[in-house]
């Protein structure tokens, strides 16, 4: 059953990517790194367990910390641009056209996309929506706890509560 008024067809050019909000933003030297300008694909298109957004990635910078899911799966197209793909222990080199498959895992799928180009990077992100997913932040020891639907999202490490951005 469709949702009333949601057309499940929309085009890239009509996507107008945003940067998080303030108070859900990298800050600090974390700030320099971490700069992605996101559109959310998937509520506006009605799909109910597959998550999508495009993120354009300026120069230099990364969308996310070094992760990988316990539970959902993500998959990424590269549209426009190049850039490396942290991949478990290696480094991948990515250019328009390549699509990139990230199981649920341990570190050996812990996945980051740096755009090291010269030139914004573009990519649509695919995932599965399970809730709840555990995800683990190799580079800062971190682990987090998102439950689609509630919003409730907890960020920690073991033994404490930490900010998501923490030594990222």
């Amino acid at each position: 059953m469709a949702d009333a008024g949601i057309v499940p067809i929309i085009n890239l050019d009509s996507l107008n990517p945003d940067g998080f909000p303030a108070e859900h933003g990298p800050k600090g030297e974390t700030a320099e790194r971490f700069a992605p300008l996101i559109a959310r694909i998937g509520p506006l298109i009605g799909a109910r367990h597959l998550g999508c957004m495009l993120t354009v990635l300026p120069p230099g910078k990364r969308a996310f910390p070094f992760h990988n899911h316990r539970v959902n799966e993500e998959l990424f197209i590269i549209l426009e641009g190049t850039g490396t793909l942290r991949l478990g222990d290696g480094q991948h080199p990515l250019r328009a056209g390549d699509i990139v498959s990230c199981p649920p895992g341990d570190a050996s799928t812990a996945h980051q996309i740096i755009n090291d180009g010269d030139v914004d990077l573009r990519y649509l992100g695919i995932s599965t929506m399970m809730s709840p997913d555990i995800v683990d932040y190799p580079d800062s020891g971190k682990i987090g706890i998102s439950h689609v639907g509630s919003g409730m999202r907890m960020i920690t490490r073991p033994g404490a509560a930490v900010n998501y951005w923490e030594d990222e």
